[in-house]
């Protein structure tokens, strides 16, 4: 009955033959150590070779008493995974998962930010100081280019061509991809690269990032996090919101003002063009203007 081998085994594959990071990984090997946890304390000994459906169905039931719908479904999945990996190896022919529907979570539509909520954001940033330059040419950017947080950190002097009006951004799997910038972004981040940034003693290897902390590090995440936090607070916007906010309300604000989900697809550098749809959902107001306006029919 011994779990704990297969379980490494399949871990080893997810590295291995997937490449999937650490986190992911022991994800999926949390779930699994769950349903082993449920046997367990319920006396069932079984291998997971032998585990039917109906034993699987009983864990799905005990956990559904104890997590949310979406995690339920993340748990199913990742053990619909698992089970495929014992199939892959040939260590039993189906799939106990099979049979089993993850159950319906909605669509979470993510938060969003109105035109005068992000002008209140900035214009609560304390220019007095080198960091609130920054700090503007960082939210400018991420709201002005529809940035992932991540995309941000990463940013290069270097990625920046101006004069064509646009910036490389290097997405999700190294994905690269050109982003337009207006003038206005320009202009702020211009502001704080020529009048604090240049005046910071920059460490060994950060030479070309854009964004530096006091100390001429890169910026971390977390420090990305803090400041809109802090400005959110400071404004007192009963939202909770994040650097992704700032990307979503970029597409909103683009679709909302008559940009086609192809252009914003590529402009946030989505894989497929279901992911932007998500947009769509945000403000069906527009959606009947739409209508109305371009429709033969309306």
């Amino acid at each position: 009955m011994n779990w704990t081998r297969y379980i490494k085994d399949y871990q080893s594959y997810l590295k291995i033959e997937r490449g999937l990071s650490k986190n992911t990984i022991e994800n999926y090997a949390f779930d699994i150590e769950r349903l082993c946890l449920f046997l367990s304390q319920n006396e069932i000994e079984i291998s997971p070779v032998k585990i039917t459906e109906e034993t699987i169905q009983q864990f799905i039931y005990s956990v559904s008493k104890e997590v949310n719908p979406r995690s339920q479904s993340r748990i199913i999945s990742g053990l619909k995974s698992f089970f495929n990996y014992l199939i892959f190896e040939d260590y039993r022919n189906d799939n106990p998962l099979e049979l089993i529907e993850s159950p319906k979570t909605g669509r979470k539509l993510p938060d969003t930010l109105s035109v005068a909520d992000i002008d209140a954001l900035i214009d609560a940033i304390n220019l007095s100081s080198n960091e609130g330059e920054r700090n503007r040419a960082i939210l400018e950017t991420l709201y002005g280019c529809g940035l992932r947080v991540s995309e941000l950190v990463a940013l290069k002097i270097s990625d920046l061509f101006f004069e064509e009006g646009f910036i490389k951004i290097t997405g999700k799997g190294n994905k690269e991809r050109f982003v337009p910038i207006g003038t206005l972004t320009q202009k702020y981040i211009s502001i704080y690269a020529n009048s604090v940034r240049v005046h910071l003693g920059i460490k060994k290897g950060f030479e070309d990032t854009l964004f530096l902390n006091r100390r001429g590090s890169q910026l971390t995440r977390a420090m990305i996090f803090t400041i809109i936090k802090d400005l959110a607070s400071k404004i007192k916007l009963n939202k909770n919101i994040s650097p992704h906010t700032l990307r979503h309300s970029f597409a909103t604000h683009l679709l909302e003002n008559g940009a086609d989900l192809r252009s914003i697809q590529l402009m946030l550098g989505h894989e497929s063009i279901t992911t932007t749809e998500i947009y769509v959902h945000l403000d069906r107001t527009f959606l009947t203007q739409v209508i109305h306006a371009f429709h033969p029919r309306k």
